[in-house]
This record gives C-alpha cells, sequence and structure tokens, in this order.
C-alpha cells in the first residue's frame, strides 16, 4: 500500500512538473487599451467628437431661439393683459402654454436625436477600434487585450494605446485620401 502511494505521489509530482515548466514556456501577452484616450486623441475620435459638438450647438441654437420668442410672448402678454378682454387674455395664454409645450417636445426630440448620433459616431468608432484591436492581438500574438476602464492597476509597459491611435489614424487618413 506505501509502495502505491509512493509511486502515486511522485506520478502527481511528475505532472505537475511537466504541466507547470509546458505553462510557463508560453508566457502569456496581455495588452490594455484605454478607449477614452484613443475617443480624445485619434483624428476620427476628434472628428466623431465635432460632429456632435456641431450638432449640439445646432440644437441649442434653435431651441436658445425659440425661447427667447416665449419669454417675448410671455411678457408682451404681462404688459397687454390689463388692457385685453378676457377672451382675448385667455386666448393669449392658451397659446403661449401650447408653445411651452412645443417647446419642451423639441428639447425632448433634439435630446434623443443627440443621443442618437452620439450612439452612431461612438458605435462607428467602435466597430473600427475593435477591427484594429483584433489584428494586432492576432498579428503580435496577445492571448488577451482589455479596456482600462475596468483595470485597477496595469504597467504602461502592456498599454498599446498609441499603437491602436496610430494605425487608426493611418486607417482614417487612407478613407479621407480616397
Amino acid at each position: 500500500m506505501r509502495i502505491l502511494k509512493w509511486t502515486l505521489s511522485v506520478i502527481v509530482l511528475n505532472y505537475l512538473v511537466i504541466t507547470s515548466t509546458a505553462l510557463a514556456a508560453d508566457v502569456a501577452k496581455i495588452g490594455v487599451i484605454d478607449l477614452q484616450r484613443v475617443l480624445e486623441t485619434s483624428n476620427p475620435g476628434k472628428a466623431a467628437q465635432a460632429r456632435i459638438r456641431n450638432q449640439k450647438e445646432k440644437m441649442e441654437q434653435d431651441l436658445k431661439q425659440k425661447g427667447s420668442e416665449i419669454e417675448q410672448l410671455r411678457q408682451r402678454l404681462e404688459r397687454e393683459s390689463m388692457v385685453m378682454s378676457k377672451e382675448m387674455r385667455e386666448e393669449k395664454e392658451r397659446e403661449a402654454r401650447i408653445k411651452l409645450n412645443d417647446f419642451k417636445t423639441l428639447q425632448q426630440k433634439y435630446r434623443a436625436e443627440l443621443q442618437a448620433v452620439e450612439k452612431k459616431e461612438v458605435n462607428q468608432l467602435q466597430d473600427e477600434v475593435l477591427s484594429i484591436i483584433q489584428e494586432i492581438g492576432k498579428k503580435e500574438g496577445y492571448l488577451l487585450v482589455v479596456s482600462k476602464i475596468g483595470v485597477l492597476y496595469s504597467p504602461t509597459t502592456i498599454d498599446i494605446t498609441d499603437k491602436l491611435i496610430q494605425q487608426l489614424n493611418q486607417r482614417h487618413a487612407k478613407k479621407s485620401g480616397n
């Protein structure tokens, strides 16, 4: 019985030594990507942000104009309410309420449109980034490439964000050059 236990122990120990050296020989290569930095510093990221910002500014300008029209209507109603008949005042107040409701509806519509534009731009950039990450991962033998968002610590030596940004800019330049 002792010999059986001893033989089994030697076999298990040999197995562990062999498998650990086999695993140690194949070092896992891990990369980290800072997606926020890609969005902020890459040419396609900057272009997407500019398109979103332009759309937002147009919408804000339109809302500001409509808001000032409503404010002018309200001020005129306050000034002239004393000299108006009750029916006329009620009609003007109803018009003001309708314009205010239209303004709120427009605000919600613009908010939804802006979210849709942001989602579209981010998804397009994300698809392109994921494609490049897969290329880098396959070409350079990475076992794992993770986003820096959930990582609490990583050495800068495994950060491949700059490489990603460079390839993304090159791809974007080729597309805009055609």
